[in-house]
């Protein structure tokens, strides 16, 4: 009788990566639908949904991400203050004002898996409002180095 097994990476043998990505002109729900692939490892040949093997995502222009239809307007994002009465409501437009990163965070949190492993998943990705493209640039190179074992942490 033939057994076939599943090949199973352990938590220190999945190696991340880092994704940089530029979301200037994408459309919302498709950006957020191929950054939780990407968080959740689901793009790689190894993907298993109970661990983070996932790469980490950088976003940047997240500002200048585009809407379909009238949901510039029409669109309205609520979360409640924990106090009584404390419902609060913003229209898209309004918390792209405020905070630009927003809309792209709440987008991908709702295509994660909505337990313990989601809330760390989220913790993989970051929004950059600004391009800080002297520090990506520095990032870049440092990873390249720790990739090729080039590089050794000093005291």
């Amino acid at each position: 009788m033939i057994v076939y097994k599943t090949a199973l990476r352990k938590p220190s043998e999945i190696q991340k990566n880092w994704v940089l990505i530029d979301a200037k002109g994408k459309t919302l729900g498709r950006l957020a639908s191929f950054i939780s692939n990407i968080l959740q490892g689901k793009n790689k040949a190894d993907y298993t949904p109970y661990w983070d093997n996932g790469d980490n995502v950088i976003v940047i222009n997240a500002r200048y991400i585009k809407v379909t239809g009238q949901k510039r307007q029409d669109k309205i994002y609520y979360w409640h203050s924990k106090a009584p009465g404390g419902i609060k409501s913003a229209s898209y437009d309004k918390l792209l004002e405020k905070h630009p990163e927003k809309p792209l965070e709440i987008a991908v949190k709702g295509m994660l898996p909505h337990n313990r492993m989601g809330r760390k998943l989220l913790g993989n990705l970051k929004i950059i409002l600004r391009q800080i493209i002297l520090i990506l640039i520095k990032i870049q190179k440092l990873f390249l180095l720790m990739n090729k074992g080039e590089f050794k942490w000093q005291k």
